[in-house]
This record gives C-alpha cells, sequence and structure tokens, in this order.
C-alpha cells in the first residue's frame, strides 16, 4: 500500500514538474507575454495560441489511450466529470477571473510557477488563497455528487481499469 502511495506522489510531482517546465518554455510565466497575448487590439502576440494549440491533440491522443485502455495506468476509476452548469456563479467566477487575468497576465499554473521561481508569484498565490477562501464564504460550492456526471457513459458506471 504505502509503495503504491510513492509511485502516485512520484507520478504527480513528475507530471507537475514537466507541467511547470512546460509553462516556463512557453513564456507563460512572464506577464508581459501574456498581456501580449490578450492585446487583440495592440501589439498582439498569437505564440500562447500555439502552446494552447498544441496541448488540444496531445490531451486528445491521452484521452484516446485512456478509453481504449479502460482506465489510468495506476488503476481506479476515472473521476466523473460534473455536468456543465451554466449559472451566475460560473459566469461571475469567470469575468473575475479573465478581468484578474487581463489586468496581472497572471493564472493559476503560472502563478504557482512564479512564487516557486521568485517574482511577484508570491503575491500572487497569496491573493488567489485569500480569494477562494472568499469565494468558501460567500458561498459553498455543490457536493460532486449532486451533479450529474457527463463522460459518455451511463451515470451508474465508472470507468475502472480493464484486468
Amino acid at each position: 500500500m504505502a509503495e503504491r502511495a510513492t509511485v502516485e506522489a512520484a507520478t504527480a510531482f513528475g507530471a507537475g514538474l514537466l507541467f511547470a517546465i512546460g509553462l516556463g518554455i512557453a513564456g507563460m510565466t512572464d506577464p508581459a507575454k501574456v498581456l501580449g497575448f490578450l492585446d487583440l487590439g495592440g501589439d498582439w502576440d498569437p505564440s500562447l495560441l500555439l502552446v494552447m494549440g498544441a496541448a488540444v491533440p496531445v490531451h486528445a491522443v491521452a484521452w484516446w489511450i485512456l478509453r481504449r485502455r479502460g482506465g489510468p495506468l495506476l488503476g481506479g476509476p476515472v473521476p466523473r466529470r460534473p455536468a456543465p452548469v451554466f449559472d451566475a456563479r460560473l459566469l461571475g467566477g469567470s469575468a473575475l477571473f479573465g478581468i484578474g487575468w487581463g489586468l496581472a497576465g497572471v493564472c493559476p499554473g503560472p502563478g504557482v510557477v512564479s512564487a516557486v521561481t521568485g517574482g511577484s508569484g508570491l503575491l500572487y498565490v497569496g491573493g488567489l488563497a485569500l480569494g477562494v477562501a472568499a469565494s468558501r464564504l460567500v458561498a459553498k460550492p455543490p457536493a460532486l455528487e449532486e451533479r450529474e456526471p457527463d463522460l459518455g457513459v451511463p451515470a451508474d458506471t465508472a470507468i475502472a481499469p480493464s484486468a
């Protein structure tokens, strides 16, 4: 049991490290580069569009492999995706995220990487933590069990690994 937990922790760390390195190489930890991407009316920098565009086929291949295998490499069921909920919480959260991203040029992944590598990332992560705490005081999120799953399989079926 402890060996499995170690493998899972090492895999999660490796995936996070690979993600952080990718963010750094792509320049997503540089707020000026992100703001240049968001500046459609000025000196637009489309390079981050290539980063996002490259992520789509990588994810599609990973999802295809997962579905063919019948489950994750380390076993266990695939977590269910909650049903899409289009409500005031989603619109408000999206608006706040977009405003913050547009003003600061930082979003959660690159912000955490910046906190580790120095710069203004620590201030960002502190603000992120305060925002999460404040949102939980304002409205309790619905439990995942209360949402309808949508993975292309019946609601009472989990995608389990093949034997």
